[in-house]
C-alpha cells in the first residue's frame, strides 16, 4: 500500500495497474468534483454542516419543507450551476472511451460524468441526479427551468405535477428513500465483473454503496483507493493514494 508520503511511487504503481486494466470500474464520490467548485458534504464547511438534510418522509408530508428543499436547490444552482468536468472526470471519460473502464459508478448527483463524455450505458448513478426533477407520483420528468418558473410564480412554493398533482422532487435519492433497484443491480454486475476497482474521492462510509469496493476485492479485483483523506478500507486496498485526485489522474494515460 502506498500512502501520501510516497506520491511518486503511488503514481507509478497506478500507471502500471491501469496499463493492464481491461474491465475496470471507477467508483466516484464527492472528492472528484471539489476541484470543479462543488463542495463535498461531510468535510468542515461542507453542505451538511450548513443545512440539515431533509429526509424523504418529511419532504412528502410537509409543504414548507418541500419549499425549503427547492429553495436550497436553486441556491446551489446559483452557486455551482456553472461547474464543468474536472481533470478527474475527463481522465475517467478517456478510459471509458478506450475500453479500459467498463463503467463509472458514482455517488454524485452533479451530472459531471455525463458532461465529461461518459455515455449513459456506461454510467450508474446510485444517488440519482440533481440536474432535473421527477414527479414522485406518476414519474413524469420536469426540467429545472420549469420548476424554477413555477416556484417563483407561486412566491417560493414548490409546484405540484401538472399531470397528476403529485409532489415534484429533484431526481435524487434522499435520506429514507429506497435506493434505486435497477442502479444497484447494474452497479453490482459491473463490480462483480471487473478486474480493477478504482474508488475515487469517496469517504466509503455510506452504505450500501460503500460495500462495492469490498465486493470487488472479494471477487479478485485489484482495489485502488484515491482520496485526499484516509478511509477505513485503505489497509485492504492493493494501492491507496492520499493526494489531489486531479493531480493524480491527469498524468495517467
Amino acid at each position: 500500500m502506498v500512502l501520501d508520503d510516497d506520491i511518486k511511487s503511488g503514481r507509478e504503481a497506478l500507471a502500471d495497474i491501469l496499463a493492464g486494466m481491461r474491465a475496470g470500474v471507477a467508483f466516484t464520490g464527492a472528492g472528484i468534483s471539489t476541484e470543479c467548485g462543488i463542495p463535498d458534504f461531510r468535510s468542515p464547511g461542507g453542505l451538511w454542516t450548513r443545512n440539515r438534510p431533509i429526509d424523504f418522509e418529511t419532504f412528502l408530508s410537509s409543504q414548507p419543507m418541500r419549499d425549503e428543499a427547492w429553495r436550497r436547490r436553486f441556491a446551489m444552482e446559483e452557486a455551482f450551476g456553472g461547474a464543468r468536468p474536472g481533470r478527474g472526470h475527463r481522465s475517467l471519460a478517456r478510459m471509458v472511451g478506450d475500453g479500459r473502464l467498463a463503467a463509472v459508478v458514482t455517488q454524485n448527483i452533479d451530472g459531471l460524468h455525463q458532461a465529461s463524455g461518459v455515455p449513459e450505458e456506461r454510467l450508474v448513478e446510485l444517488h440519482g441526479n440533481s440536474t432535473y426533477a421527477t414527479c414522485l407520483a406518476c414519474g413524469l420528468r420536469h426540467e429545472l427551468s420549469w420548476v424554477r418558473t413555477r416556484f417563483d410564480a407561486l412566491g417560493g412554493r414548490a409546484p405540484d405535477c401538472p399531470a397528476c398533482d403529485g409532489p415534484v422532487k429533484t431526481a435524487t435519492i434522499s435520506f429514507g428513500q429506497a435506493m434505486p433497484a435497477e442502479a444497484m443491480l447494474r452497479a453490482r454486475q459491473f463490480t462483480q465483473g471487473c478486474d480493477v476497482f478504482l474508488a475515487i474521492g469517496s469517504s466509503l462510509v455510506v452504505y450500501p454503496a460503500a460495500g462495492f469496493p469490498l465486493e470487488a476485492k472479494r471477487n479478485g479485483a485489484t482495489l485502488v483507493i484515491i482520496n485526499r483523506e484516509p478511509t477505513k478500507f485503505d489497509t485492504l486496498a492493493d494501492l491507496a493514494i492520499h493526494a489531489d485526485i486531479g493531480d493524480i489522474l491527469d498524468e495517467i494515460q
